[in-house]
Order: structure tokens, then sequence, then C-alpha cells
């Protein structure tokens, strides 16, 4: 888990996080920044083709293989095709190509969340979840280190001294060395055992599989929880709207600021790794023995608390101790409440439908604050820095509440 987690972290940043400090540093606006952002509404669809990952069997592959480990292989390779067309793509000569590289590695890694949020949900019972979505998420999160800090970190090494601020070449490395650390990730897939799954009953026609592979998923879910689910969906559509709103104009926001990449990079690589690891520890161990609700109040007031010392930075200016601060801390909240969401996530699916009800979970996470994300530079533009994280974490005061309410809902067990 803590390998495929990396795996399924790296994708994210490179086309959101670090494109934007990629594409701030070449120039290009933060309105048009913040509407690129919306490549990640692949990530709020996967739903709509989760069944296909679900059941579909893919030639050659599915039978050297097994499902889960054939979809994950060709989603990875995927994402390593589109990372070296993004590499190979300056946007200062042609933005629209990169757009669509960017929209490939979404859908790749899209994908292949599906099939590996399936993968670890069928790899062990109930009462493991909580342990393997902590191990899962410091892999996840030492990824997005890597590929933010680290994917900087190669920038600036990679930069001709005393030459123009913005230098296409110095990306192109950062992006190709990304493109290659995917490899770790498929040599796990290819030296894991495929989980032990339910065997399904073969359909006999088109609409019968429809039936079992896109309708069942989603009855089952509410004949399990009926009026509660529309509860437990807005809780999953919300938790982490105050982080992923903020996320796109944080890299806008540094380089505005004045900071480097090498100070960008040497902060979250100092203090971002340790608070990560740290944060995702804790959240598991509390999971563990506190119960999961108790620690998601706990990561939604972290998260939207986190966002107000972004508005603070906004007044300080260039101050190295002020972004290692609220680095720190914005790394700790996050690493907590990312722990138990996952583990919250898990405990809500059926085996039977994992890779689906699963997809459906992560995407609606998604599905709405990606949304109001792309018009995140409009606002900043507007209003500026200071009121943008402001209003970002005044986004999470209502969850609070969901999570309160769903807290007070008996939970149906999930059937293995």
């Amino acid at each position: 888990m803590l390998a495929l987690g990396f795996s399924a972290g790296l994708p994210l940043l490179l086309v959101f996080g670090t494109l934007s400090f990629w594409l701030r540093e070449a120039g290009v606006d933060r309105t048009t920044i913040g509407f690129l952002s919306w490549v990640g509404l692949a990530y709020g669809f996967k739903w709509v083709w989760s069944p296909l990952v679900d059941r579909l069997p893919i030639p050659v592959l599915t039978r050297l293989l097994g499902r889960r480990r054939s979809w994950l292989l060709l989603s990875q390779t995927v994402i390593m095709a589109a990372l070296v067309m993004m590499a190979l793509t300056d946007p200062t000569l042609a933005l629209a190509p990169m757009v669509y590289c960017a929209v490939a590695v979404a859908f790749g890694s899209a994908t292949q969340d599906i099939a590996l949020d399936a993968f670890r949900i069928e790899s062990a019972d109930t009462e493991h979840q909580a342990a393997l979505a902590a191990t899962y998420q410091a892999g996840y999160r030492l990824a997005m280190i890597w590929a933010g800090a680290g994917a900087l970190w190669i920038a600036a090494r990679a930069e001709v001294p005393n030459a123009a601020l913005y230098q296409y070449g110095a990306w192109r490395t950062a992006y190709l060395v990304m493109a290659a650390s995917m490899l770790p990730g498929v040599l796990t897939v290819l030296l894991s055992r495929e989980p032990v799954r339910q065997a399904l009953a073969p359909a006999r026609n088109a609409a019968e599989w429809l039936q079992g592979a896109l309708v069942a998923p989603f009855t089952d879910f509410v004949g399990r929880y009926r009026w509660h689910a529309a509860l437990i969906l807005a809780l999953i559509a919300t938790y982490r709207i105050s982080d992923v709103v903020m996320g796109i104009m944080a890299n806008p926001f540094y380089v505005d600021l004045g900071f480097s990449k090498d100070e960008v990079a040497a902060v979250s690589k100092a203090f971002g790794i340790v608070m990560t690891l740290l944060g995702a520890f804790i959240g598991g161990v509390m999971a563990l023995r506190l119960g999961v609700m108790r620690v998601l109040m706990l990561g939604a007031v972290l998260s939207a608390g986190s966002n107000l010392l972004f508005a603070w930075l906004a007044t300080r200016g260039h101050d190295l101790s002020a972004l290692v601060f609220v680095i720190s801390a914005d790394n700790l909240s996050s690493g907590i409440a990312s722990a138990a969401f996952i583990a919250y996530l898990s405990s809500l699916t059926n085996v039977q439908y994992s890779a689906t009800q699963y997809a459906l979970f992560s995407s609606m996470m998604l599905l709405l604050p990606k949304f109001l994300a792309g018009f995140s530079g409009q606002f900043v533009d507007h209003f500026g820095y200071p009121n943008f994280f402001t209003a970002t974490a005044c986004l999470g005061a209502p969850v609070l509440l969901l999570v309160w309410l769903a807290s007070r809902i008996k939970m149906a067990p999930s059937p293995r």
C-alpha cells in the first residue's frame, strides 16, 4: 500500500499544484490557471467508467495479471506516456497541447484510483482498513511531496545560472523525472498478488450486465442506508472543500510573494514530509482508538483552520519562517483528515461493488470542490489572496454540522 499509494499520489500535483507553479512562472494569468484546474473534474466523474473497471476484462492483460492488476498497469502506462508528452510541451509556445496531456494524465490517474481503491479494499477485512488507509495515505502524501517539492527542486537544479527567470528546459527535465517516478508503482503491480474476489455470475445479456455493473452498486448503497444515504453523500461531497478550493492557488501565491522554487521545495521537503507522515500516523492511530467519526470532526476543524494561516501568510510577504510554519501546519492537518476520511469511505463499501462504490464516493469528494476551484483565479484577481483564503476557510463550516449528523447514524455493516 505504501508503494501503490505513492503511484496514486504522484500524478495529482503534476496537473494541479506543480503545473500551476510552472504556468505562473511562464506568465500565464491566474484566471486561466484557475479554469485549467477543471482538468481535475475527471476525478469527479470517474464513477461513470468505474463499472468497466469493476467488470470489464482487458484482453491479454487480465488473463496474465488479473482484473485489478491489469487495470492498474494500463492506467500507469497512460500516466507515464502523458507526463512525457507534457515534458515535451512548452506552454509559452502552445498551451492547448499541455491541456490535452494534462487531461490524459487526469483520466489515467482517476482510472488508477478506481482500480487501486478496489485492490486495497479487497485485500483485507474491515478491521484492517484503517491501517491500510493510513499506510496508503503515507505513500500518497510522500508522492505529493515528491511531485511538489521534488519537482521544484529538480527544476531549480536544472536551471542555467544567470539566465532568464523562466527556463522551459528545467521544467522539461523535472517532468521527465516525474514520469520515470511511476516505475516503482509499475514494478509493485507486477510483483503483487491479485486479491481473491467474490465470483460473479456471468451476465446473460447487456441489460443484465448493466444492472449488475452500474445499477446494483448504487441501489445496494441506498438500500443499506436509505434516507441517511443523502446525508452521507453530502458529507462526502463537502468534506475536503476547503483544502481543494484553496489548493489550486497555493503555488501561484508562492510565486507572487516572491518565493523561489528552491525555497518552496526546501520547506516542503524538510517540514512537509515529516508533518505529512506524522499526520497520517496520528490519523490512523486515532481512528483505530477513538473511532473514525471523532477524527473526521477533528480533521474538518484543522482543514478549515489551516486556510486561515495562509490568509495570515499573505500579510507577511516574503517571510520564510512564516512559510515553514504554515506549510507544516497544513500538512499535519491534511494528513490527519485524509487518513480518517479514507477509512470512513472504505467502511461504506460493499466488497462486491468495491470499485464502483468507492469511485462514487471519492468522485463526489472532488466534484463540487474542483468546480468551485475553477473560479479561484478570478476571485483572487478581484478580492486578493487574504480574502480568498478566509473565504475558503468559511466553506468548511457546514462540514462540521454534517460530520456531527453523520456520527449519529448507525452504520450498516459492509458485506464482505
